[in-house]
């Protein structure tokens, strides 16, 4: 085990994450789980405005997971080998949610982003999922910056909510059996229960075509992976 500090909200920190990687254990990781996320703090929303050139939610919630993905990509070619990014939506990412929006344009970003990217595990071998918890009990509830009374309803929900172990027992099961292939996205709102939201690519590849891709695009795609292959990490 290896704790390496990270700001999620700089792309240097995300690539120092596989840099330590590399200098711990003599390798690249085989697992990258961007999982950091902010629910709508004072500092950082929609409604309070407070903020002048960018949203730090944004940052943290979207565009940490996107690039974090686009590393793993990079490392795992690099060297060579296969690879599993699990990535954190929400059931937020299914609807929309006027008080929380922010939090939830984030997390339609990310199911967004995972359904596009099945094709990465049968073209590069990176198998790319999701999963979509319900209310967790975390820190993101407990230390909040405002008053808790403001999200009353959520906090009396915690109380029969999910645990951390229930998500984590479920990325295991996502991440280890290939019944979950890149693209696939999975729902849990209860400890007893799973929905797949969104199947894998080649499920839905031999049902339908229907995400068509110029060949010319694809090739370019595929030109640029193909010229990671090998590369060291530095």
């Amino acid at each position: 085990m290896h704790f390496q500090q990270c700001d999620v909200s700089h792309w240097q920190s995300l690539h120092d994450l596989i840099s330590s990687s590399v200098n711990t254990f003599g390798d690249v990781p085989d697992v990258y789980v961007p999982s950091a996320g902010l629910f709508e703090p004072p500092s950082s929303n929609f409604w309070d405005d407070t903020e002048v050139d960018s949203y730090k939610t944004i940052q943290i919630n979207v565009n940490h997971p996107i690039k974090f993905t686009r590393l793993a990509m990079r490392a795992l070619a690099g060297a060579e080998k296969q690879g599993v990014v699990c990535l954190l939506s929400s059931t937020a990412g299914l609807g929309g949610h006027y008080l929380a929006n922010l939090y939830t344009a984030s997390k339609h970003a990310v199911l967004g982003f995972a359904k596009s990217m099945g094709q990465a595990d049968v073209d590069e071998g990176v198998k790319i999922i999701c999963v979509l918890p319900g209310l967790v009990q975390t820190p993101l509830w407990e230390d909040r910056e405002d008053d808790p009374a403001a999200w009353e309803q959520y906090l009396k929900m915690l109380k029969s909510g999910l645990q951390p172990e229930d998500i984590a027992n479920l990325m295991l099961k996502m991440i280890e059996s290939r019944e979950y292939e890149g693209g696939t996205c999975v729902l849990k709102v209860t400890k007893g229960e799973e929905h797949t939201q969104e199947e894998g690519f080649s499920k839905k590849a031999a049902k339908s075509n229907s995400d068509p891709k110029p060949e010319p695009d694809l090739k370019r795609i595929q030109s640029l992976m193909r010229a990671e292959r090998g590369k060291k990490w530095t």
